[in-house]
């Protein structure tokens, strides 16, 4: 009987497989050149799923520590160098020496993708991210499943070929600080991959180093692999800015008391190799179940009022009325507000003091509610004398179980903060600017110093209310309701001329539980409707104090401070008084509010219009307009009524009505109508017999139309943006151009790109791929420069009546947004600055927390005409910096005779983004104020 010769094939064991390999080769490339046949080698074998089926198939066996103690010989370690050999030595005689350099490039490493500046810990608050998966902010990679850059506020993703080193049943566990996620494909495919282990899901769980057993989700259960295959990973974690980062997978075969090691770079691979490709090329990125869909827990919804369907979203895409049928409706009437300061020399960066905010009706849901639970200095309550009868001194200190406060004995023990006359250092807070500014302050670090200096002043029991009737005295001097002429007087005089008129407060006549000192309102008369013919101003709004409030010294107690002025007892179950009641009055805040331009309140939404003011004049003009059209007219809403108040001269308003067409088709009315409460003898307004004419001597208010204040339906509207090396910003904003028109079908805007030599896509390309209706792109050599890109872009425009949308690039539009702009533009009489929401890190368009962002004109809407007239942009000043640009236009729109329309916009967003690496590091920002 013959014996099979093991101990001979032993021996010979590496001269046998050589022989087989080259035979295999041989076998190879005779089906190739006779049969055109042979295994698909792509090298971006990523795109078409393809893989090196003889390159990749092998894997190293260098590490003796993942084999059973009879495998560790050095015979063993030798089988698998020389099986190295052989397999790359059949990559070359399959594919060519390239084919070799290939599989090394490959091998040994994963695919590594970045998300900057990203808040939150946990997965779900990654997939948030607006980039995330396929715009990163770098790209690179890793070679061991182990990262941990000592950095903060980032997301990763991690994801290649693991390749086993043996057959058999395998056990993995992830840890990590955050959150952390492992995905396992059963195959090569990212779309069988599947959740294998994890480290929480709340963003409160995380584990040391190391530590693959603290939690129970961390521990896989048994996973058999085959050595001659490989497993398509994905890795996801989340880090916040605490704690020491890190992220680890570890494995190891599935027998008790083995440890976890972490997967080395001898058993993973690229997916595929990104060195050579733009930053907006994403088709070789896999799209997994783990980057792309959000778990069911995820798609929670925010409560935002704000986010719930309104009509005015989509007002744009019901049918315009007949503009026939509106003419004549309303006798004509001069439009000229007393606000406008055209040839007034106003000061630099004053212009922010003369721009006018518009009431709203119905509510539009703008005010952030869910950002005043964390600025609650936001929220007062305003007790009248008989309320303070009810809750006494030492009732109030009982209840909020506090000592019982004392009277100041001199004005100065108050907080600054309480002055209005003092709030201001500058004419606006530089924590915000423009829309492109470079850093901004953390808008909640002074208000929450204020609630602090609450708890002070509440202990004072000191309530300005007399500084309140200082502002009213100083705005008859500034008078919104006199001529142009008498804004022209020294401001400064005007306080010192009003500072004998401050009487020291009765502390014992209110009770101030909270603190707002930009409302200007007497609480204790307040207005019927928020239409006051007297003007509520604030002192600084004309004037700013220039000096800064003094910090306090070493060893001081600031008004900010957290510490307490005294000691306050707990609550003493025994003294408590469950019957204990009080007595409230009715709190309107909009009945507190004005409509000038607040720099300081971030939160506040659209000021809101009395529902009576509104019936009462859409009554007559729907009265007018049937009476002009025989009565075929039935108003079946009022989608949305904006006012400009103008108490010397009249009320400026645009309706936007829903009418019933003969009772079959609904149409939609959006025009400008006037309220002209003052006017002459032939029913025209003019500035000498508005003057001159007595007070005693009032004329009932005419309902007409404004002379050159139509707005046009089809005009085109230009955005332009200029840009450097922002790739994925520049690609969602194609994008969001892209569903704009989809969306609304209208053609009549395009978008103008002024590139300065962007090195991280081709945007040219980028443009002519996509589906915008019209595109301009300019390329521009040198630094980054925002006002020179504007203005480039602006001169490429041949159309001057078009509309110039001064943009940024990091804004989310709503779709409504052309219809916002063109109803907001006038030539030569109106430019737009809608408000825009900056959003926080880690928030969303679907998750909106933030903060209005009242300081920054940098998004402005204006007629070319008008844009030229004034001088465009200042390209000499702003050359070599930014920052501050906005509001020297702003100066000049308005000295030219423009009103500026100021609006927060709903759905409106800025995104919250990184300014690491943004342009270049040569371009400096100016700081503004």
């Amino acid at each position: 009987m013959l014996r099979f010769p093991v101990k001979k094939i032993r021996k010979q064991f590496k001269l046998l497989l050589l022989l087989v390999l080259l035979t295999s080769a041989v076998w190879f490339t005779y089906l190739h050149i006779n049969q055109g046949k042979t295994i698909k080698l792509h090298f971006n074998y990523g795109k078409g799923r393809e893989s090196f089926k003889v390159c990749l198939l092998f894997h190293p066996d260098g590490s003796p520590g993942h084999h059973k103690s009879e495998d560790t010989s050095d015979s063993r370690e030798d089988e698998a160098a020389v099986t190295n050999l052989m397999l790359l030595l059949l990559c070359a005689l399959t594919c060519g020496l390239s084919c070799v350099i290939v599989c090394l490039q490959f091998k040994g490493q994963a695919n590594l993708h970045v998300f900057e500046d990203w808040c939150g810990s946990s997965i779900a608050q990654l997939r948030k991210n607006l980039h995330f998966p396929l715009y990163p902010h770098t790209r690179t990679t890793v070679k061991k499943l182990a990262v941990a850059p000592k950095w903060k506020n980032y997301g990763l993703r991690i994801f290649g070929f693991l390749h086993p080193y043996r057959d058999g049943d395998f056990q993995f566990s992830v840890s990590s600080d955050d959150n952390s996620e492992f995905w396992l494909s059963p195959d090569e495919s990212p779309l069988n991959a599947r959740l294998l282990v994890y480290v929480g899901q709340l963003g409160t769980e995380w584990t040391a180093p190391g530590e693959f057993s603290k939690f129970r989700s961390q521990s896989s259960k048994s996973v058999h692999l085959i050595s001659s295959r490989r497993y398509y990973f994905e890795i996801l974690h989340k880090q916040d800015d605490k704690g020491s980062d890190h992220v680890e997978v570890g494995w190891r075969p599935f027998l008790p008391g083995l440890k976890y090691e972490v997967i080395d770079s001898a058993y993973i691979s690229l997916y595929t190799d990104e060195s050579s490709l733009k930053m907006n090329s994403v088709d070789h990125i896999p799209q997994t179940l783990a980057s792309h869909i959000r778990l069911l827990e995820d798609n929670v919804l925010h409560g935002a009022d704000m986010l719930k369907p309104d009509p005015r979203d989509t007002f744009y895409s019901t049918p315009m009325i007949d503009p026939s049928r509106l003419e004549n409706v309303l006798p004509a009437c001069l439009y000229s507000p007393t606000y406008v300061v055209k040839d007034f020399p106003i000061a630099r960066y004053q212009g922010l003091q003369f721009v006018y905010l518009s009431f709203v009706y119905p509510n539009d849901f703008t005010r952030l509610t869910h950002m005043e639970r964390e600025n609650k200095w936001h929220y007062f309550v305003y007790l009248s004398e008989k309320e303070e009868e009810v809750v006494d001194t030492e009732d109030e200190a009982e209840i909020i179980g506090t000592q019982s406060p004392k009277k100041p004995s001199h004005p100065s023990q108050t907080s600054h903060t309480s002055n209005p006359s003092h709030q201001h250092s500058k004419p606006g807070p530089t924590q915000a600017g423009g829309e492109e500014e470079e850093e901004e302050e953390d808008p909640n670090e002074e208000e929450e110093g204020a609630v602090n200096s609450i708890v002070h002043r509440r202990e004072r029991r000191h309530f300005p209310h007399s500084d309140r009737q200082m502002g009213r005295d100083l705005d008859r001097d500034w008078g919104r309701d006199h001529t142009k002429g008498s804004i022209r007087q020294d401001t400064r005089m005007g306080i010192k001329e009003a500072q004998p008129r401050v009487h020291q407060p009765d502390m014992d006549s209110v009770v101030r539980s909270r603190s707002l000192s930009w409302i200007h309102t007497d609480p204790q008369q307040p207005d019927p409707e928020p239409n006051p013919v007297d003007i509520d101003r604030d002192t600084n709004r004309s004037n700013p104090d220039p000096d800064p409030e003094p910090e306090p010294e070493e060893g001081e107690m600031s008004d900010y401070s957290y510490e307490e002025v005294e000691a306050r007892p707990g609550w003493a179950e025994e003294s408590i008084n469950w019957q204990r009641t009080f007595s409230v009055n009715p709190m309107d805040f909009e009945l507190l509010r004005s409509d000038w331009n607040d720099l300081r309140c971030n939160v506040s939404g659209n000021l809101q219009l009395a529902e009576s003011e509104v019936v009462d004049v859409l009554a007559q003009y729907m009265e007018k307009l049937n009476e002009h059209n025989g009565g075929i007219y039935t108003l079946l809403r009022i989608i949305n009524v904006e006012k400009r108040r103008d108490s010397a001269r009249g009320n400026r308003y645009l309706v936007e009505l829903e009418l019933m067409e003969r009772g079959r088709s609904v149409l939609r009315l959006s025009e400008y109508i006037y309220l002209l409460l003052h006017r002459g003898r032939q029913g025209e307004e003019s500035l000498e017999n508005t003057d001159s004419a007595p007070a005693s001597a009032p004329a009932s208010p005419l309902l007409c139309q404004p002379v050159m204040l139509q707005w046009r339906r089809d005009v085109m509207v230009h955005f332009v943006v200029p840009v450097k090396n922002q790739a994925r910003w520049v690609q969602q904003f194609i994008s969001d151009m892209e569903n704009l028109h989809r969306q609304t079908k209208d053609d009549n805007f395009s978008i103008i790109i002024v590139d300065f030599e962007s090195e991280d896509m081709d945007v040219e390309q980028a443009l002519r791929e996509s589906s915008v209706p019209r595109y301009e792109y300019l390329r521009r050599e040198g630094n980054f420069e925002r006002s020179a890109g504007l203005q480039i872009g602006v001169d490429t425009i041949e159309d001057s009546h078009s509309i110039v949308f001064l943009c940024d690039l990091h804004i989310h539009f709503p779709l409504n947004i052309l219809e916002s702009i063109r109803k907001h533009c006038v030539e030569g009489r109106l430019a737009f600055a809608p408000i825009v929401m900056r959003l926080s890190c880690g928030s969303s368009p679907q998750e909106p927390d933030g903060y209005w962002e009242v300081n920054g004109f940098g998004l402005f809407g204006i007629y070319k005409s008008d844009f030229d007239k004034i001088g465009g942009m200042n390209t000499e000043e702003f050359k070599d910096r930014w920052g501050g640009e906005d509001w020297e236009l702003l100066d000049r729109v308005l000295q030219n005779g423009l009103e500026v329309e100021r609006l927060r916009l709903r759905n409106f967003f800025h995104y919250y983004h990184s300014k690491r690496g943004m342009w270049n590091a040569q371009n400096k920002k100016t700081p503004k104020g």
